[in-house]
């Protein structure tokens, strides 16, 4: 697919909404599937940046698709076929309102709040005596959820998500689970191309 059609609004049969997001533009088909077409576009602090880098979309698809594969086993994902190198079809899901935010380094907002004096981050308690780019003793998972207004992280405790009925504690416990083996698959990954998974975030949806 050429870079002019990855920037297309496309309109495919059946299709009953679109969404375009900064980076991908997402289509939904009928009432259970969606076509997710990851552009070239840069999106930087919420912004879209005017030019776009060649290929970029491609290779963000293709880095999606090989660890929605290599994690198949751990939990079920959306993902039925990728037809076009820019292009995943899959199951569309209710998602869940909060993102799981797994940290195995203070670094980032991690070391920003702690600098700043802070020693708990989203009700998880940090050890004393940590500098910037230190290993945690065991990931921490800080959770986010999206601001009102804007498109914004905002910290929040488990405690906070379960009291607020955003995530039944079944649901959340589960939601941990595939939280902490997706963090160390992925870190298994990273290790045996010597790199290091610092942090990452993982959403989750329910059919």
């Amino acid at each position: 697919m050429s870079k002019a059609l990855v920037e297309a609004d496309f309109n495919f049969k059946g299709q009953t909404n679109v969404y375009h997001g900064k980076v991908r533009d997402v289509y939904t088909i009928g009432e259970d599937l969606l076509v997710m077409v990851a552009s070239d576009r840069i999106s930087a602090f919420d912004y879209i940046l005017p030019k776009g880098i060649p290929f970029k979309g491609q290779v963000l698809n293709q880095v999606a698709e090989r660890f929605l594969d290599e994690t198949s086993d751990i939990v079920p994902n959306w993902k039925i076929a990728t037809p076009d190198p820019v292009v995943t079809v899959g199951k569309r899901v209710e998602p869940f309102k909060v993102e799981m935010v797994i940290r195995g380094y203070c670094t980032g907002h991690a070391w920003r709040e702690y600098r700043s004096g802070k020693r708990v981050l989203c009700g998880v308690e940090m050890p004393e005596g940590m500098k910037e780019h230190d290993a945690f003793p065991e990931p921490i998972i800080t959770p986010a959820t999206k601001a009102e207004q804007g498109d914004h992280d905002e910290d929040i405790s488990r405690e906070e998500i379960l009291k607020q009925g955003i995530v039944s504690l079944e649901d959340y416990n589960l939601l941990e689970k595939y939280t902490y083996e997706l963090f160390a698959r992925g870190s298994k990954i990273a290790d045996e191309q010597g790199l290091i998974l610092v942090d990452t975030k993982y959403e989750f949806g329910k059919t």
